[in-house]
């Protein structure tokens, strides 16, 4: 179980907080299955290049970020979506504040 409560509206970028000079996380759904995430990262912060053994798909909740897929740049503002393939090297980096949902399934 995640940190939020079942059968409840939810707000995601009114439910987690900036850092100053921090990326902060916050669990939505754990499973098994695979997780479901919510970021805020303060304007410069990053992600280091990586890659994970599953898809992950980025949703964009407040502000704008730069997503480097396979070597290449991404611009994503509120509303955009990304699916980063799996075994794909990635990176993250927030251009401004930025809040994203981050949804990974294992298979």
């Amino acid at each position: 179980m995640g940190t939020f409560n079942h059968s409840e509206i939810i707000q995601l970028k009114h439910n987690i907080e900036y850092a100053e000079n921090g990326v902060v996380s916050k669990r939505v759904i754990e499973k098994t299955t695979g997780n479901i995430t919510l970021f805020a990262f303060d304007r410069g912060q990053k992600l280091s290049e990586h890659s994970a053994p599953f898809d992950a798909m980025v949703q964009v909740v407040e502000g704008q970020t730069e997503i480097t897929i396979d070597k290449k740049p991404y611009a994503l503002k509120e509303g955009d979506t990304i699916i980063m393939p799996a075994n794909i090297p990635h990176a993250v980096f927030a251009t401004e504040k930025f809040k994203m949902l981050l949804t990974m399934i294992r298979e």
